[in-house]
């Protein structure tokens, strides 16, 4: 049987988790029952024709308690460590939710059995970030199924069926905010040399964090001139930007697609000797926003790519189980898709972001 640990915690703690959220849907969810919008002064409004204010923190106050399963990959990395831990820390803040988390993993056939596990325990909910999307599709589906609601996170099943609601970082949009800044301090160099540090190839999210940092340059008129693929590791970071350095002997502007591989990109930069460009991050790790701050770095900025993606599951999947919507929306319901945003972080506003970032 596939283990998991409980969290439960009266009470409400302070968070950074939802700092960073999409468009602003998850950070003010309100009443939706009949007893917290009707009577008193909102009759009074309606009467009047004048639009009557929402109650503050209606869904945020105790409801049903909910049992939700959690699953995600080994913590092996800064991004992924936050990202379980993000989702602990915003179960915490409800003592209405009995948090059920299983040991991360990247053994495919170990996930589903904890998430089988789930479904046999009759939980009410499931948050899932799977290893992979595609492999896990069929026991998400089976969830559903069971009338268990599943909350799918960062990497998409490969059917929508297998999920009630899907959270997504902004691949496509993280590569396109990296262009464009490049685009900002190139743009007026058409012979600049653009390199490229890429993560695991053959994932569709690295395809799609490619695809937008080509289309970007390309409307400045750039191009990648330099590409190598790493593994999302320090070690690999630091071996393929080594091979990066010796093919390109000189550089203009490199995006470096993760920041947690982008602690051996800067190894492998400082042993080559090099500082003839700038460097872009992606992610949004403290590491990096450090060196934006120093101000002699060759970093000069990074994308945000939300590790609270699990920490917005959990406060939905409280939403689902519990039959509420959300009330900043007309809609009586959780909506299907939630996208968060990959914005730019730069020494203009480093400060802003510094403080949620997570440590490689």
């Amino acid at each position: 049987m596939a283990r998991t640990t409980s969290f439960r915690r009266p009470g409400r703690a302070s968070s950074v988790v939802a700092v960073i959220a999409s468009v602003g849907l998850l950070a003010a969810c309100t009443g939706n029952t009949e007893d917290e919008v009707g009577g008193g002064d909102d009759d009074e409004a309606a009467a009047s024709g004048e639009a009557a204010p929402a109650p503050a923190g209606g869904n945020d106050e105790t409801g049903e308690t909910v049992t939700i399963g959690f699953s995600a990959p080994a913590a092996d990395h800064g991004w992924m460590g936050s990202i379980t831990q993000s989702a602990i820390d915003e179960a915490g803040e409800y003592d209405d939710i009995d948090l059920q988390v299983a040991e991360g993993t990247n053994d495919v056939s170990l996930q589903i059995s904890q998430v089988q596990t789930f479904i046999n325990d009759g939980v009410d909910a499931i948050v899932l970030l799977p290893f992979d999307g595609a492999a896990l599709t069929e026991i998400a589906t089976e969830a559903m199924q069971a009338g268990i609601p599943v909350i799918n996170v960062d990497r998409e099943f490969s059917a929508p069926e297998a999920s009630r609601v899907t959270v997504l970082g902004d691949n496509y949009g993280m590569g396109r905010s990296a262009g464009e800044y490049i685009c900002e301090r190139l743009g007026d160099q058409p012979d600049a040399v653009v390199a490229e540090i890429a993560g695991i190839d053959n994932l569709p999210l690295t395809q799609d964090r490619s695809q937008g940092f080509e289309d970007a340059l390309g409307e400045c008129g750039l191009d990648v001139d330099n590409r190598v693929a790493a593994d999302f590791t320090v070690q690999g970071g630091e071996s393929a930007t080594s091979n990066l350095l010796q093919a390109a002997p000189e550089i203009d502007a490199i995006w470096n697609h993760d920041d947690d591989q982008g602690v051996g990109v800067l190894a492998a930069i400082e042993n080559a000797g090099r500082d003839e460009f700038f460097l872009v991050g992606g992610a949004g790790s403290a590491n990096m926003m450090r060196e934006i701050q120093s101000g002699d770095s060759v970093v000069e900025a990074t994308v945000i790519y939300p590790s609270t993606q699990a920490a917005d599951g959990i406060r939905l999947a409280r939403l689902v189980a519990q039959e509420k919507g959300m009330s900043d929306l007309v809609e009586s319901e959780v909506p299907r898709m939630v996208q968060l945003y990959a914005p730019v972080v730069t020494s203009e506003n480093v400060d802003q972001y510094l403080d949620i970032a997570f440590e490689s």
